[in-house]
């Protein structure tokens, strides 16, 4: 008997503010280049691409360029989606 899956898409679960920040957060702690920018594609995705394009000033096939898998966009790229997205970036020293 065959399993039938279902597709998962992680822009679906992130419906809230609190979400996103929980989700970004635990990316970014770990560390991972390759999934901090697939994690930012799923945010673009569940706020809207078109508006993200709009509110960081990026063309609509520039960002999905810079955030597909795979892709090494520039840290001012980055930089201008976090801000469109009210993602706020802090140094915070690590502790060992």
């Amino acid at each position: 008997m065959a399993l039938k899956l279902i597709p998962f898409d992680m822009a679906e679960l992130l419906v809230s503010d609190e979400a996103i920040a929980e989700y970004l957060a635990q990316v970014f702690a770990d560390g991972d280049s390759d999934e901090i920018i697939r994690a930012l594609g799923y945010v673009a995705r569940a706020r809207g691409m078109a508006q993200l394009a709009k509110d960081s000033g990026l063309g609509r096939e520039n960002l999905y360029n810079a955030l597909k898998p795979g892709a090494k966009p520039r840290f001012d790229t980055v930089l201008r989606v976090c801000t469109a997205l009210g993602i706020k970036l802090v140094a915070q020293a690590a502790h060992a």
